[in-house]
């Protein structure tokens, strides 16, 4: 299973936010859309990094509150990992799990396309388990 199957199911929506808004922008973009992570972008295409809640409680922890009115580009994330449609998942699922991180852009010819949550993988996985475990009680019961 590729990455571009979660996306059929999942869309490629993709928030975004430019590195000069701030924290507090993030928050209320993260509480609308009720996700937990946001692409930091000038122009919707280009990645200049990532912002998650994570990074936002930790900063919160180190920084006090005042870290809400800096912009965003001052806690995001600016190494951000990336995959392809063609990822196998059980590739991006390894990739997840050892650089301990939630969310995925993808990139198509160098251009954000859509995001993976680590959700969304755990997702796509039990559904593939249970169409697994279906087909077999069906072979068994004929």
């Amino acid at each position: 299973m590729r990455i571009a199957d979660i996306l059929k199911i999942k869309g490629r929506d993709v928030v975004t936010v430019r590195p000069d808004a701030t924290v507090s922008d993030v928050l209320g973009l993260l509480a609308e859309h009720r996700i937990g992570a946001i692409v930091v972008s000038e122009d919707g295409s280009a990645i200049s990094g990532i912002v998650s809640e994570r990074d936002i409680v930790r900063h919160l922890h180190s920084g006090g509150v005042g870290v809400v009115d800096r912009p965003v580009s001052d806690i995001m994330t600016k190494d951000v990992y990336t995959c392809g449609p063609d990822t196998e998942v059980a590739d991006l699922a390894q990739t997840m799990t050892d650089q301990r991180i939630r969310h995925l852009p993808v990139v198509v010819d160098g251009k954000l396309a859509a995001i993976v949550s680590i959700g969304d993988v755990v997702k796509h996985r039990i559904a593939g388990l249970t169409a697994e475990r279906d087909q077999l009680v069906d072979y068994i019961q004929q």
